[in-house]
Parts: C-alpha cells; sequence; structure tokens
C-alpha cells in the first residue's frame, strides 16, 4: 500500500521533471553561470570587476607587424567594421536619442568591446554620424584584442563575455593553440577560443528591458544537426586554411582564417571589401536548394496551374536568414516566360525598394506591446509576431497559382529565383536618407525548367470568375 509521504514524493518528482524537461538546453548550461553585469544593460565585464585601462590594448596596425595575413583577412571583415558600419550607426543614433541614452552601453558593446570595457563609449560619441568622427577618437570594432583577450562568458547572450584585466607592461594574448609563441606577447591556450560559445555571447540577443528574444543565431546553431555532427561556428566563418598564423611561425595547414564570411555584401561592398564579399556570396550560394514538387507533364492555355516549390536549408548551421530581424529577408522571386520571353506570372518583385506585397518570404516580424509591427524602432519591440525561417537541415513548400493566358506560345520557361538581402532599400533609406547606400540583392540559387503548353482545354466561364493569382505558404 503506497503511504501518503510516498505518494506525496512520487508527485513532487514528476513537478521535477517537467520543470527540467521546460528549461532549454542552453539555460541549463548557464545555470551556475551568471554574473552582475558592469556595463549594464549589456553583460560584459572585465576579470577585475572594473574597467580597463586602454593602455592595454594595441591598436589592430600593431598586430598586422606579425600576423600579416590574418590582418589582412580581418580588415576586409564586417567584423572590422562593426563600429563605423552606416546602418547600425543610424540605427544607434535612433536608440539612444528615443530610450535618453538607456541603451547606449547595450549596444555598443558588442560593436566595440574595447570601446565598451575601456569606458569610452559616450552618449555624444553614440550619437555623431561615423563620417564626421576624428580617426583618432573612433573606436575600434570587433579587433583582435577584443577576441584574444576574452578569458571567459557568464553567459550566452546580449554580450556576456569576460575581458581579461592586466598590469601595466603585461601582454597575454588568448588563442586557441597551445604551442603558440611569440616574441612581443605572453600567449596562453583558451579552450574557449575553440568553441562556438565565443560566437554565442554577441550572437543571440535579447531586448535587454523585457527579455524578448531578438536573435537567437546561437541557439539556432546550438540546437540543430551541426552541434550534434561536431561542426562549430567556426567550421564555415573561420574556415581552415594552410597557411602561417605570424611571419615567423609554422606553416600551419589549420590555420583559422579571419574572413568571418557572412552574408552581408552591401556593407563590404559599401566599404570596397570586394574581396570578402566574393567569400560572402559563395557561402550564401552554398546555404540553400530549390526543387519543383510534382512538375506537371504540360500547362494548358487558358487553364490554371498550380505549383510547388520546395526551399531547403542545405548549408546554413542555423535559421535562413539569421540575425538581425529588422532586415534580414529570404524570398522567391516566382517567374513563367513564354516561348518568346514574355513575363506571363510574376511574383516576387522588388517594388519601391521592398519586395512586393504577396511575396513568399522568410523572415522574423517583430511587434510592439501595441501588437504592431516594428520595421525599424527595435527598441520598442516586446513580441515576436510571427517566425517563418527555415531551419538548418529544414525546409519549406510554397505553393503558386497562375493563369496561363490562353493565346500563350509554349514551351513555357519557368525561373525562380532565391534572393537575400541584409536589409531592403527602403529600410537603408529610411535610416540614411535615398541613394546613400546601395542594398544588393544576392541571388542564392536558381531553378529553371520547361513545361511544354498542351492544348487549349474547351471554353467554360470559371465559378468564380477569377482569373488572378492566389497561394498559399505553408
Amino acid at each position: 500500500m503506497i503511504t501518503l509521504n510516498r505518494l506525496l514524493l512520487f508527485v513532487f518528482s514528476l513537478l521535477l521533471c517537467g520543470q527540467a524537461q521546460a528549461v532549454s538546453a542552453v539555460e541549463k548550461r548557464l545555470d551556475n553561470q551568471r554574473l552582475t553585469p558592469l556595463f549594464s544593460p549589456h553583460r560584459a565585464t572585465t576579470s577585475s570587476g572594473k574597467p580597463i585601462g586602454l593602455h592595454q590594448f594595441e591598436d589592430a596596425r600593431v598586430c598586422s607587424g606579425c600576423h600579416t595575413e590574418i590582418y589582412d583577412e580581418w580588415r576586409e571583415s564586417i567584423m572590422s567594421h562593426a563600429w563605423n558600419d552606416p546602418i547600425y550607426r543610424a540605427l544607434l543614433n535612433k536608440a539612444s536619442v528615443a530610450t535618453g541614452g538607456e541603451l547606449d552601453n547595450f549596444c555598443t558593446g558588442c560593436h566595440s568591446p574595447v570601446g565598451l570595457t575601456t569606458g569610452r563609449i559616450t552618449t555624444a560619441g553614440n550619437r555623431l554620424p561615423p563620417e564626421l568622427e576624428h580617426p583618432d577618437e573612433q573606436l575600434p570594432g570587433v579587433d583582435c584584442e577584443a577576441c584574444h583577450n576574452m578569458s571567459g562568458i557568464s553567459g550566452l547572450d546580449n554580450g556576456a563575455y569576460i575581458l581579461q584585466a592586466m598590469a601595466r607592461g603585461e601582454s597575454l594574448k588568448l588563442g586557441p593553440r597551445a604551442d603558440a609563441s611569440s616574441p612581443y606577447h605572453q600567449t596562453q591556450y583558451s579552450s574557449l577560443h575553440t568553441s562556438s560559445e565565443i560566437c554565442g555571447t554577441c550572437h543571440n540577443v535579447s531586448h535587454p528591458l523585457n527579455g524578448t528574444p531578438i536573435e537567437r543565431t546561437y541557439d539556432e546553431w546550438y540546437e540543430s544537426p551541426y552541434r550534434q555532427a561536431g561542426i562549430g561556428c567556426q567550421d564555415c566563418h573561420m574556415a581552415k586554411i594552410s597557411s602561417k598564423a605570424a611571419v615567423m611561425g609554422p606553416l600551419r595547414q589549420d590555420r583559422a582564417s579571419h574572413w568571418f564570411a557572412g552574408g552581408n555584401t552591401t556593407v563590404l561592398e559599401y566599404f570596397g571589401r570586394t574581396r570578402n564579399a566574393e567569400n560572402a556570396r559563395k557561402l550564401l550560394q552554398s546555404s540553400a536548394e530549390l526543387a519543383l514538387l510534382e512538375p506537371p507533364a504540360e500547362l494548358r492555355p487558358g487553364a490554371r496551374a498550380k505549383m510547388s516549390v520546395k526551399v531547403s536549408n542545405t548549408g546554413a548551421g542555423h535559421k535562413l536568414p539569421t540575425g538581425f530581424p529588422e532586415g534580414r529577408e529570404v524570398w522567391l522571386d516566382f517567374r513563367v516566360l513564354d516561348a518568346g520571353g514574355n513575363e506571363l506570372y510574376r511574383l516576387g518583385r522588388v517594388v519601391n525598394g521592398e519586395t512586393e506585397p504577396g511575396t513568399r518570404n522568410f523572415k522574423v516580424h517583430l511587434g510592439d506591446k501595441d501588437g504592431k509591427e516594428v520595421l525599424v524602432e527595435v527598441w520598442n519591440v516586446n513580441h515576436i509576431i510571427s517566425d517563418n525561417r527555415i531551419l538548418p537541415k529544414g525546409y519549406e513548400v510554397v505553393d503558386y497559382e497562375f493563369a496561363v493566358p490562353a493565346d500563350a506560345e509554349g514551351p513555357l520557361s519557368l525561373v525562380v529565383d532565391l534572393n537575400y538581402w541584409p536589409f531592403s532599400q527602403a529600410f537603408a533609406d529610411a535610416l540614411l536618407g535615398e541613394d546613400k547606400i546601395e542594398v544588393l540583392v544576392e541571388n542564392i540559387t536558381r531553378l529553371e525548367q520547361q513545361i511544354p503548353l498542351g492544348q487549349a482545354p474547351p471554353w467554360r466561364p470559371s465559378p468564380d470568375g477569377m482569373t488572378g493569382d492566389s497561394g498559399r505558404h505553408r
């Protein structure tokens, strides 16, 4: 017979199990890692619990003397432009003004870790357009010191990194190799620098005032098949190459490249970083595939046609797209052409700097407290309205329906482009003014297929008189 005490113990155990299951794998790993942030509302701190003297940090150009190739790669990267990125600075200015400076540290802490931890961030500086900054006053972006002084993390969002504080005259650099040595500075092996967690500190972003998960690139990877297969962030974004880490160092077959290639060709081209823009295009082109499901044997003039396109995330170790939710958009530009190349149907144009209404896209939509979509003022976000982005190794099926003109000449050509941009032209124009920056539409992949045109069916009126297009996005 079960006693009352044993029954209560059994029920209590079930409750504990339920609570454990309600906590995500990422949250479980952070139970004992939380520290009080020194630069609130950003979560960064230092090993001393105090701001770090500017004397401790070298200019990246000093590092280039020995680490020449690494410096050249980094200089072409988005990381090196994290502070002077015009889109970021325009948003930072708006956020600073709108919140009375409340978010100044929060925004800047991941775009200039050295600027944050040395206490150089000011409201006036955050509101100054980058082109008006004096070169000597400009904060570094995510530079050599930001990563190679990182001694630990206290969490996996909102910049929860710990930068190592050192006495004057000391110089210690942390990295992924136990056999590294330098005549200029001390070196120390760091397991953190071999882990994706070093990326997770800034590539997870929660709203600092209400906790809304704004960006979750690290979590998307963590819950993906890629982590389970042992493939980390660095494997794609810091791909291994045969090279020297330093001019006097040994040739290594697995030196991590420092291009930090992503998808933002627009900002790279804006700064003239053409080589790395090509790296970004190659990465984008490896991320997805298109397929036409059950293609029709033929289409008939005067009839309605239905087609389904499968969009597969085959190469991105996170959702497609990921990051910066106000901007990132992947979409289908679906076209049907006749034998003469005339466009019979299209959905997915760019009109007035945005994808046209009805476009089948993959994107996050953010909302404010009144339920309205937030397009620019991300500081007003308090919930996610919708998120139809494609999971790693996942897919979505998109349906199209259109009318084939009675006088169409075949065969018909189906052309489907899967496109990407980091933000729309309308978004950039709203922040910077018209024509200040050209937003590039990058083609991820294209599907082309010819479909024969058969005989026209006997004419009969449509029951509902519809001659336009309709579609659903599953």
